[in-house]
């Protein structure tokens, strides 16, 4: 498909599009990067920009073979009349690219007029290559994202295979004082996790990181989904305040010892890393809002919502979420909220297909922006965050459509037959209230399922949820077409995600040690819900960490977990996977992890229940994964106290569960978390312990 009209141009031209056609000409003020203390544009050139023209009201253009630039490396911003109804009107400022593909945060624009805010209004240069007349993605240095050795998607898992490795990009260490290291998990230190070439950049000596390893080889995951990549204003932070969309994030670029950001050229390495190792990358898109995006400066009211409370008649005010009966108003969590439903007033151009239309101009951004990740950087998901607040289903069909119809542009250059295609590329949605419609109606391909993360955590906790019995909250968790899915790869299952503030929501040990379980009796409830995650009906998706039980290490006055300043206040602790008992969860969660995306019966959506014995204060139940076309895998698990009598010590003690699969001529079966063959006459009758799981294949 041809690229969007907005990219085309860019390549040969700067471009500035708005709609406000009663503002001054927008100027180009360009120079060179000139290192110092502080640093300043040399060079500097004021250019001003023409419109384009009546077929493309809106549309600010210079000719790079008209700038008078010769070929180099350039830093640039636009100088623009402030549309911002917070500060000062018509004031005359510089902005960012909002097309920018790289931006340095080492060069921000010059102090502002009175009433703006220089510690959080001031906008950081973007970066461009000239090259013979063309516009060129380079990071600062002259670094460019390139894939020369990018296996075919077609070697790629599918989706009914996946096991999604959620990652901040935020990393800590415990030193040997106890004291804590707290820093940027850069793409660099990301591709370590991949890569037994890379080696850690800011955490260089982490072992995980080790040169020769390949940590997330060893866990066995096959995606991997980076909380959002895209340039964020806020440091240390995992990017759901969006800056700068089509730029990746200028800090994850920019470990420690070098004198500036390889955002572009560092993400693309990551990327193709993940595809040799047969990983598929997934990226995190916050669409709803943005911090500090240019066009909150440059076209206000036509991009943006300034409070919904105080307009709840704009088109644009209401989610897409219904409760009680009534709509609920849009919530921008300290940002600003997209306008994704209400049109300009006229006709104006489109970004999109280059021509003379009406548009609510947010969408067209946000489509310029998954055209540039899915060309450039080769990304084989996206999971979109806060759907109810986006609130326009038509809009995030189209984002859908759009991202697929790229994805199926990448697999046809590779010379691929179209067969294929659909099973190796998703479209996730985070929209907790699980409004299944947007489903059927193929907006998504699929949901975050939060119920699974509710059921699961109860049951380890020997709770019932709502107004189920403690048989259906296991039932409705492990097969998720009780909670209305009618696919496999329609509902994501996770234990813990990145959401950790709220009842329940922390991390699993944290949440189990605050329930008063230590030990022993913590670590089998922690591998019990890793069982239910990983042979359960559904996408798995777990937080990096969760695989070594690392714990929330900051808490309010109550004690309670806190992100009280951002997100990413309490990061990942890759060093904690040292303790010898977390180095055994890793290990058994591993073992889950490889039998989940190979096990073909964990690739369908068959699932029978064939065992439930609550006798005796006993909550056990026994599933069966996997069709009649498959071998069968059956999981035994306990969710109580009980355990065989003399299990251990007595070899004929035994626990007999109903309706076991036959086992066919010369085969055997074989329990995985243990890796032991199980013998003929103990087939379905092994003794069973406390808070423990059984899963069996045949071998």
């Amino acid at each position: 498909m041809p690229l969007p009209d907005v990219l085309l141009r860019r390549q040969s031209s700067f471009l500035l599009w708005r709609s406000a056609s009663s503002l001054k000409a927008p100027l180009l003020i360009i120079g060179e990067f000139a290192a110092g203390n502080p640093n300043t544009l040399a060079n500097r050139k004021d250019i001003p920009l023409v419109g384009a023209g009546p077929t493309s009201p809106g549309l600010w253009a210079l000719a790079a073979s008209d700038s008078g630039l010769a070929d180099g490396i350039y830093h640039y911003w636009f100088q623009i009349e402030n549309t911002n109804p917070a500060d000062p009107a018509g004031s005359t400022i510089l902005c960012t690219d909002p097309f920018a593909t790289a931006v340095d945060w080492r060069l921000l624009s010059p102090s502002l007029p009175a009433g703006f805010n220089d510690d959080t209004d001031r906008q950081p240069a973007a970066v461009i290559k000239l090259k013979q007349g063309k516009l060129l993605a380079v990071d600062a240095g002259g670094e460019s994202a390139d894939f020369p050795d990018d296996p075919p998607p077609d070697t790629l898992p599918t989706n009914n295979q996946l096991v999604i490795y959620e990652l901040p990009t935020a990393w800590s260490r415990t030193q040997g004082s106890g004291a804590g290291e707290r820093a940027v998990g850069s793409f660099q230190d990301t591709l370590a996790l991949v890569d037994e070439n890379a080696s850690g950049a800011n955490f260089e000596g982490l072992d995980v990181l080790d040169r020769g390893r390949s940590y997330l080889t060893e866990l066995g995951v096959n995606a991997l989904e980076l909380l959002p990549p895209a340039d964020s204003f806020f440091k240390r932070t995992w990017g759901y305040d969006t800056s700068h969309f089509l730029a990746p994030d200028w800090e994850l670029g920019f470990p420690d010892g070098q004198i500036s950001s390889t955002a572009n050229a560092d993400l693309a390495a990551l990327v193709e890393s993940c595809h040799r190792h047969k990983i598929r990358f997934f990226i995190d898109v916050v669409m709803a809002f943005g911090r500090n995006e240019a066009y909150q400066w440059i076209d206000f009211d036509d991009f943006y919502i300034a409070d919904p409370k105080a307009s709840p008649a704009d088109p644009d005010a209401l989610t897409s979420r219904r409760g009680g009966g009534q709509q609920e108003l849009r919530n921008g969590f300290g940002s600003i909220l997209f306008r994704y439903t209400r049109p300009l007033s006229k006709p104006s151009y489109d970004p999109i297909s280059g021509q003379r239309t009406d548009l609510a101009p947010a969408r067209a951004l946000m489509l310029a922006y998954i055209a540039r990740w899915m060309r450039d950087f080769r990304v084989d998901g996206v999971r979109m965050d806060s759907v109810e607040n986006v609130a326009n289903w038509d809009f995030i069909g189209a984002f859908k459509d759009l991202a697929r119809s790229l994805w199926k542009e990448r697999w046809q250059n590779a010379g691929l037959a179209p067969s294929g295609a659909d099973e190796r590329f998703l479209v996730i949605g985070e929209e907790l209230s699980r409004p299944l419609a947007i489903l059927t109606q193929g907006r998504l391909d699929a949901l975050w399922n939060d119920g699974f993360r509710e059921r699961i955590r109860a049951a380890i906790l020997a709770e019932n949820v709502g107004g189920e019995n403690f048989e259906f909250t296991v039932r409705n968790a492990i097969d998720c077409r009780g909670l209305g899915f009618a696919a496999l790869e329609q509902a994501v299952n996770y234990v813990t995600s990145h959401d950790v503030e709220g009842l329940h929501k922390e991390r699993l040990f944290t949440m189990l040690s605050k329930a008063g379980f230590k030990d022993e009796a913590l670590q089998k409830r922690i591998q019990l819900a890793f069982v239910c995650l990983l042979t359960a009906n559904g996408i798995p998706m777990f937080l990096a960490g969760e695989e070594f039980a690392d714990q929330n290490d900051l808490f309010d006055s109550n004690g309670n977990v806190s992100e009280a300043g951002g997100k990413q206040v309490d990061p990942v602790d890759f060093s904690r996977r040292q303790d010898a008992w977390r180095d055994a969860i890793f290990r058994y969660v591993s073992e889950l992890v490889k039998l989940r995306t190979t096990h073909p019966a964990l690739g369908v959506i068959d699932t029978d229940f064939i065992h439930v014995d609550f006798n005796d204060a006993k909550r056990v139940l026994a599933w069966k994964r996997g069709s009649n076309t498959q071998d069968p895998l059956v999981v035994v698990a306990n969710f109580s106290d009980y355990q065989t009598p003399n299990g251990l010590s007595d070899p004929n003690a035994e626990y007999v569960v109903s309706n076991w699969p036959q086992t066919p001529p010369g085969r055997e079966w074989r329990e995985v978390t243990q890796k032991r063959k199980v013998l003929p006459q103990q087939v379905g009758r092994e003794p069973i312990f406390s808070w423990e799981a059984k899963v069996y294949k045949l071998a």
